[in-house]
């Protein structure tokens, strides 16, 4: 398990006590973004999980072009990392 910095605990003693109280509703309130598990969103597991045969043929064909319509976006912010990534590397490598 990775150290847990904290700027707002003055030693590393009262890390015992940020285990055991809240901070903002979470348990580990300093514990870096990285280390937090991953979970998939609420919003698309209930979007995979909605049932689909109430919807009219029109409903059903404005949920495919929102959803090409997301799918799009998701495909620039990848495409987006993968620039930064490279110009990165690229910065390091010379």
């Amino acid at each position: 398990m990775p150290a847990i910095i904290c700027p707002r605990l003055p030693s590393p003693d009262l890390v015992s006590a940020l285990l055991t109280t809240t901070c903002g509703g979470s348990t580990l309130c300093c514990m870096e973004i990285d280390d937090a598990p991953r979970r998939r969103s609420d919003t698309l597991a209930a979007l995979t999980a909605e049932d689909l045969d109430p919807l009219s043929q029109e409903e059903l064909a404005a949920r495919v072009a929102a959803l090409e319509a997301e799918i799009a976006r998701t495909r620039r912010r990848m495409q987006h990392a993968v620039n930064q990534r490279a110009s990165a590397d690229a910065l390091f490598r010379t």
